[in-house]
């Protein structure tokens, strides 16, 4: 038993005595890295699935199920955004302009996938709209990282200065981060039971047998009857509610109709899930929302620590407004420090806290073979809300779950240990663990999930829909 397994499901605050539970298909060349990438990649699929199988085990009144961890599948879903198509048509999930850049003492990480970040990032660099790399390559070339890093966070663009792994401990936000735990799974309030659990707030209340609102028996997916309000964006947050509607949960991912939206990255990550738009500047749509909220058990949100405070959304004050909620929180800097209110992405943590420079050839930086921090992170956070639901169904309460980017990173490098190679001969191919389905949009080929139990669902309920179409209401 691997020590990132022991340490993710410790922190989730799990009986130890169910990781016998798991057994590991090992395959050979999968996400091949200097740090131990595949090691941390199966652990957080690997409880994950365990949390699954738990929750399933105390909502039906059997056994634990037993789960099975299969290397090929963790390796194709942490390249889910590599291999989804829609008749054919493959996704570039980056920009030109999001990239590394020389400057004048080092290098610098940017990401301007959406059109916002890119004008920021050119406003900040003195650019016109529209210029192209080349022109960012000259106004870098004489500008120190750091200052740049600064310049473009103040115009509210995303840039990182490039860090080794001993300027950012030495940084206070490292110092902050090395201090905490991978994640963090706590009961905040005294919600009695029995628990209102799975759609509490029309008054159906469920126990050991697991009735479903009709009461009709529980069918067997863990998630059946949960409503989950999903807040979050690109890229752990739409993984960790993909994979809870994965499990049966009835998942309404809400956006403001400003913010825009790739349609190819929902095609990855919308996968049973329902999608709708949302202005809570308008009244009748905050109305909405708060209907919404009045009804859902779990709400997972992805913004920058702080952005949705306003509109009380906050992970306090919606544990406040409605006991018995697991309110999920993740971000890439953590929701403390100096950094703790700026955007973030995976390949900016990685810049900045020193894996893009250990990844890299000893002349440019490099990356992760695939966004794993954001995949890793998006299991650890789906995991951290199965846990809850279990808990709470066994003694009720309020349940409150944080995780973020650097976290996670700091225990792939510092709480993760390099396995001996798995036998056999290489390359592994991914098209057994991928499907392709008809949809209203198109023919969508898609990673199936690495989330796997004796007797649990083995693909989506329903493909994903247009980005935005859906009505604000839960089906049930």
């Amino acid at each position: 038993m691997g020590r990132a397994i022991t340490q993710a499901w410790a922190a989730l605050g799990a009986d130890q005595g169910l990781l016998e539970r798991v057994s590991y298909d090992r395959v050979p060349g999968v996400l091949p890295a200097r740090l131990p990438v595949v090691e941390a990649a199966r652990a957080t699929v690997a409880v994950c699935a365990l949390a699954a199988a738990e929750l399933a085990a105390v909502r039906s009144g059997g056994p634990v199920p037993d789960v099975r961890v299969d290397d090929g599948a963790v390796a194709t879903a942490f390249h889910s955004d590599r291999f989804v198509t829609m008749d054919g048509r493959a996704w570039d999930g980056f920009a030109p302009l999001s990239r590394f850049w020389r400057t004048a003492d080092g290098w610098l990480r940017t990401h301007a996938n959406y059109p916002h970040h890119e004008a920021a990032l050119l406003a900040a660099l003195g650019l016109p709209a529209g210029s192209g790399p080349d022109a960012v390559a000259d106004a870098l070339a004489g500008r120190g990282a750091a200052d740049v890093e600064e310049a473009v966070y103040a115009a509210g663009g995303l840039a990182v200065a490039v860090r080794d792994g001993a300027a950012w401990a030495g940084s206070e936000q490292g110092a902050l981060v090395a201090r905490r735990p991978l994640l963090t799974l706590e009961r905040l309030g005294d919600a009695p039971g029995p628990v209102r659990e799975a759609g509490g707030a029309d008054g159906a209340v469920r126990g050991r047998g697991g009735a479903t609102r009709d009461g009709a028996p529980y069918p067997g997916a863990p998630c059946a009857g949960v409503r989950v309000l999903d807040l979050t964006r690109v890229l752990a947050g739409p993984v960790a509610t993909r994979t809870l509607a994965l499990l049966g949960a009835d998942v309404l991912r809400v956006d403001a109709p400003g913010l825009p939206e790739s349609q190819e990255a929902h095609n990855d990550t919308g996968l049973g899930k329902r999608s709708t738009l949302l202005d809570l500047g308008r009244a009748a749509d905050r109305r909405a929302l708060d209907e919404l909220l009045d009804a859902a058990d779990v709400v997972v949100t992805g913004y920058r620590p702080g952005a949705l405070d306003r509109f009380g959304l906050g992970p306090r004050a919606l544990a406040e407004r409605r006991p018995g909620l697991v309110v999920a929180r993740l971000s890439a800097w953590g929701a403390y420090g100096p950094w703790g209110g700026r955007r973030g992405f995976d390949s900016l943590v990685q810049a900045a806290t020193g894996i893009a420079l250990l990844e890299g050839d000893g002349e440019k930086p490099g990356a992760l073979p695939a966004q794993a921090l954001d995949h890793g992170t998006g299991y650890l956070v789906a995991a951290a809300v199965l846990r809850a639901l279990t808990e709470r169904h066994r003694g009720g309460g309020t349940w409150r779950v944080e995780a973020a980017l650097t976290q996670t990173g700091r225990w792939l490098t510092h709480g993760t240990d390099p396995e001996p190679p798995a036998p056999g001969e290489g390359p592994y191919e991914p098209g057994r663990w991928l499907r392709e389905r008809d949809t209203p949009l198109g023919r969508l080929r898609h990673a199936l999930s690495p989330v796997s139990y004796e007797g649990g669902p083995a693909d989506w309920a329903r493909p994903p829909g247009r980005w935005g179409a859906d009505a604000p209401r839960w089906t049930a």
